[in-house]
């Protein structure tokens, strides 16, 4: 989804994960609707997101990175039972994961989060949502505020995921990442998806021009 700021993107990804209810449409994972259940159906229907807030809505800073990295899923075997943490288990999870998706520096599984980088810190929480195997993978402005290295490897773990069979739903208002990355574009406008383009055949001018308002 290609849109300026402002245009209604935030309050789509809400409804879409249920944050807030819809008055209308339908939400529907492998034909199960769970439009306007709670937020935790939606994850358990196999929606993940990588937020646009890092730090309010994808971390809790001040614990560790291996709490971080269990923070949706730690009342579950093996990382509890009957109400009682497995630390032991939520470490070797976190290394695991570490290594597999170059979280740095290594061996931070009991740093807090707040010490990593800004673009460790989107490894972390890609990381966390992509071992969580979901259906559909949310993706909002994942690259703002990350240097080149951390994009790239934002882009490459969103087709990788694409490639695993995911669907991944980017909204991004960076031009060139939309089309760099998408298979298809939507341009939403005032609340309004006003064209869906395949991006092999997009142009970067119209889809700019549809952007900032203009007609098709």
């Amino acid at each position: 989804i290609a849109g300026i700021d402002g245009n209604g993107q935030h309050e789509l990804v809400e409804a879409i994960m249920n944050m807030v209810p819809s008055k209308a449409g339908s939400i529907r994972v492998r034909d199960k609707e769970i439009q306007n259940r709670t937020p935790s159906d939606t994850l358990a229907a196999g929606i993940a997101t990588i937020p646009e807030d890092r730090h309010k809505h994808g971390l809790v800073l001040d614990f560790t990175v291996a709490e971080n990295f269990v923070i949706e899923k730690f009342r579950r075997e093996p990382f509890s039972r009957k109400g009682v943490l497995n630390l032991k288990a939520i470490r070797s999870h976190a290394t695991e994961l570490i290594e597999r998706f170059d979280v740095r520096p290594a061996g931070c599984e009991n740093s807090a989060a707040r010490g990593l980088s800004g673009g460790n810190q989107q490894k972390l929480i890609i990381a966390r949502e992509v071992d969580n195997d979901p259906d559909v993978l949310i993706a909002v402005q994942p690259t703002r505020g990350l240097d080149v290295g951390a994009i790239e490897y934002v882009h490459k773990a969103l087709i990788e995921a694409r490639d695993q069979g995911k669907a991944v739903l980017l909204v991004s208002l960076e031009l060139d990442e939309v089309m760099d990355v998408s298979d298809r574009i939507a341009i939403i406008y005032d609340g309004t998806i006003v064209d869906t383009i395949d991006a092999e055949n997009a142009d970067e001018n119209h889809i700019g021009l549809l952007m900032a308002g203009g007609k098709k």
